[in-house]
Formats: structure tokens, C-alpha cells, sequence
């Protein structure tokens, strides 16, 4: 995640704890900070809103659009939190008038907004949630975040709407509003590109999709990817894959493995001259290029990899590619793969089949690659146990998180729950 962004995120939303503790004549402290709490919630809620939009110059300024995804999330817990407390301390002042019929509603508003975004945000968290069910219940999260909205316009408060912590609130319930009322148009008014089906193939247990652009089509690097929203399909909800393939002349391939409902049946809803949309490219998942790198991919992992490869170029510095699979039956593109290892003598491919007894290991990779580890790029893309496993192994050898790349593609996810439950009960 790019600093920056989360500093920007964290400096706009403590800024109106100066602007609300520099206000004259305000004897109740306790009370005036848990107004700020009210108004750090609203702030993060509009991030939150904003992060969601994957609007242009926004990778620029957080990082890769899955790193987004996590911020986007943890800006809702830490409203929540800012809510549930700005509730428990009371936050009435004396002196600020007499309550009116709107007075009334904003505060009847305001709880409505508590309890039901405690709903959803705990509904959002909890995996097991049917996807489908999720995405709905995450929607409404913006109107909860309008009525939220209309509570600070119109609840009694120390300082009006036309004051410094009025007007700067505002105008980020205001940039909120909008991202969520953006969020909410159908997905063909939103800005994408439109591509046709070139070509269907299955390889490994997986599903190549060749896509060629109708008109403008987009341009991504090596290791991007894009939400696809097969539009000429009974499904058209957007999802993010992996460009496996980029050529010259536009043309793109994604490769999807059915893991998920929306996976599954891809395959039978899917025809060639079907149309579709791709929002994007997104991501900033890149190599080097000079250095000695380490490229480890888990099972349909090999989609950003493939495409790495294609661009290779002869004065890169030397590769080792960890392609780890059931078996070679279920590696797709292993023809593809083993070719370009074949044409490229800086490209070193390791097929790690597990029905062969083999199992990928921080030692395994050091015993296998002649640089130090110290002093190589390690990149990753596959199944999280798997990425912790060899994160954990390898900084014995010396890889810092700094050097072991990855991208977080799982955008829904919880909050860690069940690791920190293990490592309690593992002291």
C-alpha cells in the first residue's frame, strides 16, 4: 500500500479533532470529543465510499487496486468502532438551543444508521455469507451512510453547518454521497471497454477466455488485470481476473479456474462472439526486470505469470519460476510455460507436482536457486496458506516483506479472526 494514501486517509480524518477543540467556550471535553468521534466516522464512512469507486488516479495514490480493497475495508471497521463510541459517550451538550421536530428525526436517523450498519458491516466480515447476499447488504451501506449524513446536517452541535468542522465534514459526506450514488448506476454507464469472445479453451482444468477489443480495447502491463462483466452471459456481475496473455494488437486472454458459485458454471454460460466489458487495467503487481527474481505461482497462480514471461526480455536478470500444481493434468498452460523456459535461457521453470510427493518449501527454493535469497525479488500468486507457509519459511533465508511481493485478490475478506484466535492459543 502506497504511505501516502493512508496518510492522506488519517490526516483528514484527525483534522477536525483541531478544529473542534480550538472552539471557545465549550466546558463539556468529554462530550466535544465524542462529536469528533461522530465526525471521524463520517470521514472514514466517505472513504470508504470513495475507495470503492476504482476511479482513475486512484491506484496512483493508495497502490494496486487489491491494496484499495483493504483499505477500503478497514476505513469501515474503524467507523464503526468511531460509531459504537461516539454512542456509548454521550455526546449532548447544554446550552445549544431547544430540540425541533428536525432535531427529532436527524437523532432517530442517527440510530437507525448505528444499528444497521453494525448489521452490515458484521455481515460484510463474516465469510460464509452467500456473495450474492453480501454484495446487496454492502450496498446498502450507503444509504445507511446518507441517513448517517442527515443526523450530523441536523442534530444539535456546537457549531453550525457554515463553520470550519461543518463545512469540511460536509464536503466529505458530500464526495461520499456521490461515490455511493456512482456506485449505484447500472454497470454500462460506467466507463469500460467493450470486447467479444475470440476464443474458448480448456487447459489444466481451466477455462482460457481469448478476448479481442471491439473498439479501443485497453492497455495493461505484464501482471494487471481487469473486472470483466460478461454482459452477453445470464451473469453479468463484475469480477477481477489476470491477464495471462497481452498481444500487440489488443488482443487479451484471461484464464479462470471454478473455484466460487460464479466460476463454476462459467464454462456452460460462455459462447465464442459473446460480448463482455472490461473496466480497467488495474493492479501494480510488476517484476523487476534487472535483478534475480523468484516467481512462485500456486495452481491457476500462473495467470500473471504467464504474461511476465511473454515479456521477458534477454538482458533481464535470471528467473525461476516455482509453478506448483496437483499434477501436470491440472497445470494449465504447462505447454505454454515450458516452451518459453525452453526459448528463454533466463527463465528457469520448476514444475512442483504434489501427487509426486513433492511440496514446495522455503528450503526447497533456496536448495534450488543458485543466488543468495537475500538479495533476489520474490513474487507470489496462489492460495493464502500457501503464501504464509513460504513467507514465514523464507525470511529465514533473509527475504524481507519488502522483498516478497503479492497481491491481495481475495477483495472480500474478513478480519483476521481466526489467526489471531490460533496464535492465543498457541502461546
Amino acid at each position: 500500500m502506497n504511505p501516502i494514501g493512508l496518510v492522506v486517509v488519517l490526516a483528514t480524518t484527525i483534522f477536525p479533532a483541531f478544529q473542534l477543540f480550538s472552539l471557545p467556550n465549550v466546558a463539556d471535553q468529554v462530550a466535544l470529543f465524542s462529536q469528533y468521534l461522530g465526525l471521524a466516522a463520517l470521514i472514514l464512512m466517505a472513504w470508504a465510499q470513495i475507495l470503492s469507486t476504482r476511479l482513475p488516479g486512484t491506484e496512483a495514490l493508495f497502490g494496486g487496486l487489491d491494496r484499495i480493497y483493504v483499505l477500503h475495508k478497514w476505513a469501515g471497521i474503524t467507523a464503526m468502532v468511531a460509531i459504537l463510541l461516539h454512542d456509548t459517550i454521550d455526546a449532548e451538550m447544554r446550552g445549544l438551543g431547544r430540540e425541533t421536530a428536525l432535531n427529532e428525526l436527524a437523532e432517530t436517523l442517527g440510530e437507525l444508521s448505528l444499528y444497521g450498519l453494525l448489521i452490515l458491516v458484521v455481515i460484510s466480515i463474516a465469510t460464509f455469507i452467500p456473495y450474492h447476499l453480501w454484495k446487496w447488504t454492502h450496498k446498502a451501506m450507503g444509504a445507511l451512510f446518507a441517513a448517517g449524513t442527515f443526523h450530523f446536517c441536523f442534530i444539535m452541535k456546537p457549531f453550525a453547518m457554515s463553520d470550519p468542522a461543518g463545512i469540511y465534514t460536509g464536503v466529505f459526506c458530500l464526495l461520499g454521497l456521490l461515490s455511493y450514488a456512482w456506485m449505484l448506476l447500472p454497470q454500462r454507464m460506467r466507463r469500460a471497454h467493450p470486447y467479444r469472445i475470440e476464443a474458448l479453451e480448456e487447459t489444466g482444468g481451466a477455462l482460457a477466455i481469448t478476448l479481442k477489443p471491439s473498439k479501443r480495447g485497453i492497455r495493461p502491463t505484464p501482471g494487471q488485470f481487469g473486472v470483466l462483466s460478461f454482459t452477453g452471459s445470464d451473469n453479468g456481475e463484475p469480477h477481477p481476473f489476470s491477464f495471462s496473455k497481452i498481444e500487440a494488437d489488443g488482443t487479451l486472454r484471461v484464464t479462470i479456474k471454478a473455484l466460487g458459485d460464479f466460476t463454476s458454471g462459467l464454462s456452460r454460460r460462455l459462447q465464442t462472439g459473446a460480448e463482455l466489458r472490461i473496466q480497467g487495467p488495474f493492479g501494480r503487481f510488476r517484476t523487476s526486470g534487472k535483478t534475480a527474481e523468484i516467481w512462485i505461482a500456486g495452481g491457476i497462480g500462473i495467470t500473471p505469470f504467464l504474461a511476465w514471461a511473454e515479456a521477458l526480455t534477454p538482458d533481464a536478470g535470471p528467473v525461476d519460476l516455482f509453478y506448483c500444481v496437483k499434477s501436470s493434468a491440472d497445470a494449465p498452460h504447462l505447454a505454454e510455460v515450458q516452451a518459453m523456459a525452453a526459448a528463454k535461457p533466463n527463465l528457469r521453470l520448476h514444475l512442483i507436482q504434489s501427487s509426486a510427493g513433492k511440496r514446495l518449501s522455503a528450503d526447497l527454493i533456496a536448495q534450488t536457486v543458485a543466488a543468495d535469497l537475500s538479495q533476489v525479488k520474490v513474487s507470489f500468486c496462489g492460495p493464502v496458506p500457501m503464501r504464509q507457509a513460504l513467507q514465514s519459511g523464507l525470511r529465514r533465508f533473509g527475504v524481507t516483506a519488502r522483498d516478497f511481493h503479492f497481491e491481495e485478490f481475495e477483495f472480500r475478506t474478513g478480519i483476521g479472526m481466526k489467526r489471531l484466535a490460533s496464535w492465543i492459543l498457541n502461546r
